[in-house]
């Protein structure tokens, strides 16, 4: 049949790492997903892409099961923000398939705790050799979002003369830990508005920026 051609060709031509990944991909194309069971197409799944469409629908349904109308305008969570002013990301000459950095990053981004994030660094290491200092600030970075989220923090940037905290509506940091910094340290720390906490420091380096960050974290109350 004409799909079993779209297929056999579609095997033909994949045989690098994370093959399988792209396979699935093409096979969901050919079969179409608008309906989970049958072939008909519908909506705009190959326009968002299947990644997106599987949170939209996870969303969708845990609103459902608890009462709620989907709010499918409102943009998808993706965590807090940490900006270290560092290259943060898997280099091409580290890993040279495309399709395989992006299951990577998916499976960093996705890693529940610290515990997910060592198997995966491991794996990798395995894999594929030891880390330059790019995928070990990507690592690093990783850890501080989760450990960011557990405050409900929106933001945390740390640059080489200062930097800030944004921090979301429903925080868990204790206002007593921020009134005492800004207080005694009130030539580095000041408050820019209700959500926002500047600090001013010269971090030149990429070490000095990981340690200020690491060490912010654990003062706003994250070990």
């Amino acid at each position: 049949t004409g799909d079993a051609k779209k297929r056999l060709e579609a095997i033909e031509s994949l045989e690098d790492l994370g093959a399988g990944f792209t396979l699935a991909t093409h096979d969901l194309e050919i079969r179409g997903a608008g309906e989970l069971l049958g072939e008909e197409q519908s909506g705009q799944i190959t326009e968002i892409g299947f990644s997106l469409y599987l949170e939209l629908l996870d969303r969708a349904v845990t609103a459902l099961k608890s009462g709620k109308e989907p709010d499918l305008e409102k943009p998808l969570h993706s965590g807090p923000e940490v900006d270290l002013h560092v290259p943060a990301l898997i280099p091409e000459d580290y890993m040279p398939d495309v399709h395989l950095r992006l299951v990577l990053y998916k499976r960093i981004a996705a890693a529940a705790d610290g515990e997910a994030l060592d198997e995966l660094e491991a794996e990798m290491i395995d894999r594929f050799g030891p880390f330059p200092p790019a995928i070990q600030n990507l690592f690093r970075v990783t850890r501080m979002k989760l450990r960011a989220a557990r405050l409900g923090l929106r933001k945390l940037e740390v640059g080489p003369l200062g930097g800030l905290v944004e921090f979301g509506p429903d925080h868990g940091v204790d206002p007593k830990i921020v009134l005492k910094l800004v207080q005694r340290e009130a030539k580095t720390y000041r408050l820019d508005g209700p959500h926002r906490l500047r600090f001013t420091a010269k971090n030149d380096t990429d070490e000095k920026r990981t340690r200020a960050a690491d060490a912010l974290l654990t003062t706003l109350g994250v070990p």
